[in-house]
C-alpha cells in the first residue's frame, strides 16, 4: 500500500506549491542517497518524498490524487504513458535546489550586472586633513552609452532574447539526476544578443570617460581611511546598478608635525642659555603660533604637553593634545671671544660636577659599576 502523499511530506492538504516544494527540500537533504550511503531506508524515504514532490506540485495529477487517489493517478499515467523517470527528478532537482546552486530563475529575463567598485589615492596635507577639504578628483570609468543609454543596441533595434539560454544567461547540463549550471557561452551570460551593435559603444552599453568629482573630505582623517561614494563607480550592465567609489586618503609628511592618531609631537629647539636660565619660545600649532614656558635647568629630551593643539577624531571624540620635545641646540659658529667664554664657563662648572652635572655624574658611576672599577 503506498502512503498519503501529503503524510509523506507532512503537509497539509491545503499546503501551497511552496509549502510543498520547502517540504521536499527539508526530506531530499536529510534522506538523499550521497549523504547516507548503504541505508536502504534513507534511500526509500527519499524516495518516497521525491514521487510525492513530483504529484503534488504537477496540478491535474494532484487534482485527480485528491480526488480518486492512488487509482486515479495509475489511470492517468496508463493514458499518457510513462515518462523517464532519471529526466524527471532532474527537472524537480532542478526546481527545489536551483536557488541553492546559483540557478538562474526561468522566465525569460536578461541577467543584470552590478557595476565594478573603483578605488581612487588621494593625498592629502596634515593641514587638510586635519580640518577637513573638499577636493575636485578626476575618475576614469566606464558609463553609460549615451547613444543606446547602456543597451548596446544600434538606434531604432534592440537586444533579443538568446536562444541558447533562454534569456537565463545560463545553461543547464544533466548528469545523471544531477543538473549542472553553466554562464551561457553564447550570449556570456547576459540573456540577450546584440544583432545590430550601437556604433559609439560597439554593442557593450558602457564606454570610457573622465568624470570630474568634488568629494568633501572629513575633518580629522588619516592616512588609511576611505570615503565611500555610492554610485560613482562602474556603470552596470543590463541596467544593473552602479558600483561604489572608494578614496583612500593618503597624509603627506609634515615638515614640522609627525601625527599618531589624534596627538601631535614635534621638535623644539631651545637655546643653551634658554634651557639653563629658562625663558619662553614660539611653538607652532595648527592653530597658530603659541608661547611656551622653558623653566630653568631644562634638559634636552623634556617634553612638554599643550593640550587640545591635537586633531579631532573623525569618528567623534574629544581633540588630541600636542607634545613638544625640548632640544637644546649646541652654539655653532663661534668666534674666539667666544669659545674662550665658554671655556672659561666650562672650568667654573666642573669646580663642583655633582651639582651642576648630575646627570653626566650618574652616567660615569653606572659605567665603572658595569665594568666593576
Amino acid at each position: 500500500m503506498k502512503k498519503d502523499y501529503y503524510k509523506v511530506l507532512d503537509v497539509p492538504r491545503t499546503a501551497t506549491e511552496a509549502d510543498i516544494k520547502k517540504a521536499y527540500r527539508r526530506l531530499a537533504m536529510k534522506y538523499h542517497p550521497d549523504r547516507n550511503p548503504d541505508d536502504a531506508e534513507a534511500e526509500d524515504r527519499f524516495k518516497e518524498a521525491k514521487e510525492a514532490y513530483e504529484v503534488l506540485t504537477d496540478a491535474q495529477k494532484r487534482a485527480a490524487y485528491d480526488q480518486y487517489g492512488h487509482a486515479g493517478l495509475e489511470a492517468a499515467a496508463g493514458a499518457r504513458g510513462h515518462g523517464n523517470a532519471a529526466d524527471a527528478f532532474s527537472d524537480i532537482f532542478g526546481d527545489v535546489f536551483g536557488d541553492i546552486f546559483g540557478a538562474a530563475r526561468r522566465g525569460g529575463h536578461s541577467q543584470v550586472f552590478r557595476g565594478a567598485d573603483l578605488r581612487y589615492e588621494l593625498e592629502l596635507d596634515l593641514h587638510q586633513a586635519v580640518f577637513g577639504h573638499t577636493v575636485e578628483i578626476e575618475v576614469p570609468k566606464l558609463v553609460e552609452c549615451e547613444t543606446c543609454h547602456g543597451s548596446g543596441a544600434a538606434k531604432g533595434s534592440k537586444p533579443q532574447t538568446c536562444d541558447a539560454c533562454g534569456g537565463n544567461g545560463q545553461v543547464r547540463i544533466s548528469q545523471g539526476f544531477f543538473q549542472l549550471q553553466q554562464t551561457c557561452p553564447k550570449c556570456r551570460g547576459t540573456g540577450t544578443l546584440i544583432r545590430n551593435p550601437c556604433d559609439t559603444c560597439l554593442g557593450q552599453g558602457r564606454v570610457r570617460r573622465t568624470r570630474k568629482l568634488s568629494v568633501k573630505i572629513p575633518a580629522g582623517v588619516d592616512t588609511g581611511d576611505r570615503i565611500r561614494l555610492g554610485g560613482e563607480g562602474e556603470a552596470g550592465r543590463n541596467g544593473g546598478p552602479a558600483g561604489d567609489l572608494y578614496v583612500e586618503v593618503h597624509v603627506r609628511e609634515h615638515a614640522i608635525f609627525e601625527r599618531d592618531g589624534e596627538h601631535l609631537s614635534c621638535e623644539v629647539p631651545v637655546s643653551f642659555a634658554t634651557a639653563a636660565l629658562g625663558g619662553t619660545v614660539e611653538v607652532p600649532t595648527l592653530d597658530g603660533n603659541v608661547s611656551l614656558k622653558i623653566p630653568a635647568e631644562t634638559q634636552s629630551g623634556r617634553v612638554f604637553r599643550l593640550r587640545d593643539k591635537g586633531v579631532k577624531p573623525v569618528r567623534g571624540g574629544s581633540r588630541g593634545d600636542l607634545f613638544c620635545r625640548v632640544v637644546v641646540e649646541t652654539p655653532v659658529h663661534l668666534s674666539g671671544e667666544q669659545r674662550e667664554l665658554i671655556r672659561k664657563l666650562e672650568e667654573s662648572l666642573k669646580q663642583d660636577d655633582t651639582r651642576h652635572s648630575p646627570r653626566e655624574k650618574g652616567f660615569f658611576d653606572g659605567v665603572r659599576r658595569f665594568f666593576g672599577v
